[in-house]
């Protein structure tokens, strides 16, 4: 992503200037009727239309003919709803004066506010907060009404009377906030600025949490190990203001090491599982406990739980270890925190099939429970971890499809950040991995969440998921349900699953989705719901989600809905977004597709297109709905959708402050790739760091190069490689080595998954064995299907570590390497 900054705007990957809804085809945008308001909100304005008076009122609810959900309500509080239609209570707004509300509320009965919480279920802190002041009831008969309605026992009155205070949590790059004991009808804005700094930047003002009442948000974008001043100003309807001032720095690139605590793996392994709560490893706050992989692989058996356990170690981190096998999960930890787990390989984890029944893969003929939940890192009620530079693949199970009903198989990475112990919940970090299955063997959810119905699931609140490539799943790419307070999903590629990215539900927010690039989706059978799945915001009240300045090219929808407990309703507030889609119908090929138009939800200078109705199109409140200009001009269209760096103009006015950021960020978008003859003789070689065993290397000026014996050799390149980079060379091999290939790499760090061979007796790296012809020895291979991005190293590799191989002479010629 490129951002120029011109005089009177600002250039970046994303969009521009908007006017109101533009000349696009009225049968392409659905009528703006707003149908998802609260039960409460639905009856009112039904007894409203309808003349109700105290002596028919009963009657009318009786004959309602609305929605279902409405229905129940009225099944269950008849009278109750009767009552607080005549007291007006239903008609209370932020605009009604407090002697009016007193008057109204003073009366109610604990049965009244059951019902009233019921009836409202977004704006829980609205009515806790009315009915605490106004009332008659006392604390425990408020409390009591709420739980009778169902709301969280936590949630009880004002959010400082449960003990929670305001609070910034830095993570490495960004700071999340939450001020609570708030209102509505107030706003408020954000400035920030590094302490060696002197000028103050604006961020994004924060956003109503309408479950306890507070101000969220998050500043993004930052420097690590730098202390940030902050200053929040919030303003109330009166023009009354408040100031709150904070200080605080954000976490290092990396976290203190104990040097008592350095641990490589060759000296405390010796096979099986490694258990560091059996070897007592853990660290403290001034230190972790480091183990670092110096060549041994970790493979366990069917018989431990997890190749790795970290158990409830705390202060932990590991470092550059390959990790095979674990009868469910290749790292495990279960209530720990100050997790770090970085450079690791982690594959071959997971229970195989022992009985397949109706399409569903069982682990005995016996168990009643399809096999599910496998992964390669689990952290169960787990907080304050980091996972990096990581690559996880090869489950040894993959997921069903949604043809046989709901995936269910193995995952990359499994997240429960809900500690114990509050100040260990959340503060999750994952960046610049790779986790990805293969066409036809896939994992479930590539990120899990547990527990996606609760507050308590997921992500928890202050974790951040960036710069990450993630692929091939039969579900969901990321999934972040639950819980999802100042949860960050930004940079991250994401291609071949049902869906992108899970929001379903959000039950509080606000989180925040941007600057990803989200395209050719699809599970194992071709199949894709949407880009950004969301839903539940009546039944599992009740978070907003931002979503700025992604790039989603895909063949159904941009963002849509999945039930959640039967209910659709989601909450979003979208700017700056490029979508394209491709197909048509009444539920497929929106940008967004919204049956319920919750009236909270906006979008805005979102540029929309359907390659096939060759316009925008929508089923949204297009009362909130204000179009990027160009949506229309197919011209001006097509231009981006041909471009690998698509860049619009912003207008001043709606750049998103501390969002649209100035700075350059690495670009998820792919650059156009040309040709490339790789000359051996122009440039040095050594070998690879702890592959090479003996042999020689030769080049010619035919730009060829030859290897004898067990030899690695890497040379340095530029290139990158995009989706539709084919690799072309001329290979002849003689004797009998276990791999021969050549890789792509980014660094030093062996990785598999960027090996590709092409010839040998050992099943290891990209398996392209198929693509190799021993008698003409003309290879043409689609590289970019299996490796992307920046190379810096070429790899030639011709392995074979028995030492009696150097009798048998082994040789590679390899000659013409192309990229295309």
């Amino acid at each position: 992503m490129n951002f120029r900054i011109s005089a009177g705007s600002i250039w970046l990957i994303f969009a521009s200037a908007f006017l109101i809804v533009s000349c696009t085809s009225s049968s392409h945008k659905r009528e703006a009727t707003t149908y998802a308001v609260q039960p409460g909100e639905k009856l009112n304005t039904y007894l409203l239309a309808n003349n109700a008076q105290p002596d028919n009122i009963n009657d009318l609810l009786l004959k309602y003919d609305g929605s279902k959900k409405a229905k129940r309500h009225i099944k269950l509080y008849r009278n109750e709803i009767a009552e607080l239609f005549t007291k007006k209570v239903l008609d209370i707004t932020p605009s009604t004066n407090s002697d009016e509300i007193k008057s109204r509320l003073q009366s109610i009965t604990t049965e009244e506010s059951t019902a009233l919480f019921s009836l409202y279920p977004i704006d829980t802190a609205k009515w806790m907060k009315l009915i605490s002041i106004h009332s008659e009831l006392a604390e425990n008969e408020v409390y009591e009404s709420a739980i009778a309605a169902g709301l969280d026992p936590s949630i009880v009155f004002k959010a400082s009377a449960a003990g929670f205070e305001d609070s910034v949590t830095p993570l490495i790059n960004s700071i999340g906030i939450v001020i609570y004991g708030q209102d509505e009808t107030s706003t408020a804005t954000v400035r920030f600025r590094a302490d060696d700094e002197m000028r103050w930047q604006k961020g994004l003002n924060l956003s109503w949490e309408p479950v306890y009442g507070s101000f969220a948000g998050s500043i993004v974008y930052l420097n690590a190990d730098t202390i940030y001043h902050i200053e929040v100003q919030i303003t109330d309807q009166n023009g009354e203001q408040q100031e709150h001032v904070f200080q605080t720095k954000t976490k290092p690139n990396s976290p203190p090491i104990d040097p008592e605590k350095i641990y490589y793996l060759s000296d405390i392994y010796s096979g099986g599982q490694l258990d560091l709560e059996a070897l007592n490893i853990s660290g403290s706050a001034d230190g972790y406990a480091k183990i670092i992989g110096d060549g041994q692989v970790i493979e366990a058996s069917s018989d431990n739980l997890a190749a790795v356990n970290i158990g409830a170690q705390s202060y932990v981190m590991l470092e550059n270890l390959t990790i095979k096998g674990g009868q469910r999960y290749g790292i495990f930890a279960k209530k720990a925190h100050h997790i770090w787990i970085k450079g690791c390989n982690v594959s071959e984890f997971g229970r195989e099939a022992v009985d397949i029944r109706d399409g569903l893969a069982y682990a005995s003929p016996t168990t009643n429970s399809p096999i599910n939940y496998d992964s390669g890192i689990y952290l169960e009620r787990s907080g304050i971890a980091v996972i990096e530079e990581c690559e996880v693949h090869s489950p040894n199970l993959g997921a069903n499809s949604w043809q046989v009903g709901h995936p269910k198989g193995a995952n990359a990475l499994q997240v429960w950040a809900y500690h114990d112990s509050d100040a260990y919940r959340g503060e999750f970090i994952v960046r610049n991995n790779r986790f990805y299955g293969a066409p036809n063997h896939r994992f479930n959810d590539v990120i899990e969440g547990r527990k996606n119905f609760e507050r308590r699931g997921g992500f928890v609140r202050n974790s951040a998921i960036y710069n990450n490539y993630l692929a091939y799943a039969n579900d969901d790419l990321i999934e972040i349900d639950g819980g999802q307070q100042n949860v960050l999903v930004y940079g991250n590629e994401m291609e071949q699953g049902y869906a992108g990215i899970s929001i379903a539900p959000n039950m509080l927010g606000p989180s925040y989705i941007f600057h990803n690039h989200i395209h050719n989706l699809g599970d194992e059978t071709g199949k894709e719901w949407t880009a950004i799945k969301a839903g539940g915001l009546i039944s599992k009240p009740a978070g907003r989600t931002f979503i700025f300045e992604n790039v989603i090219d895909v063949e159904r929808n941009g963002i849509a809905a999945s039930k959640v407990n039967n209910d659709t309703t989601f909450w979003v507030t979208t700017q700056n977004n490029i979508v394209f889609t491709r197909n048509t119908g009444y539920s497929v090929g929106y940008c967004i597709f919204d049956k319920e138009k919750y009236s909270g939800s906006t979008s805005t200078n979102d540029l929309c297109y359907n390659e096939n109705t060759m316009d925008s199109r929508y089923e949204f409140n297009i009362e909130n709905l204000l179009e990027h200009p160009e949506s229309d001009d197919i011209e001006y269209v097509t231009s981006l959708k041909e471009s690998t760096d698509p860049t619009l103009l912003i207008s001043e006015e709606f750049r998103i402050p501390n969002f649209s950021s100035t700075m350059l960020l690495q670009s998820v978008i792919e650059l156009k790739s040309s040709a490339w003859t790789f000359e051996p003789n122009s440039t040095d070689h050594v070998s690879f760091p702890k592959q090479y065993k003996y042999g020689e290397t030769s080049t010619d000026n035919d730009n060829t190069v030859t290897l004898t014996g067990n030899n690695w050799q890497m040379f340095p390149i530029s290139y990158t490689l995009t989706n539709n980079s084919v690799l072309e060379l001329e290979l002849h091999v003689e004797g009998k080595p276990e791999v021969v290939g050549i890789g792509f790499e980014t660094d030093t760090n062996l990785n598999s998954s960027r090996v590709i061979k092409f010839h040998g007796t050992q099943a290891w790296g990209v398996r392209a064995e198929d693509y190799y012809n021993a008698d003409s020895g003309v290879i043409t291979f689609p590289i970019g299907k299996y490796v992307k991005g920046k190379v810096n190293y070429l790899l030639l590799v011709l392995d074979n570590d028995d030492i009696e191989s150097w009798r048998n002479k082994d040789r590679m010629t390899i000659r013409n390497i192309t990229l295309r």
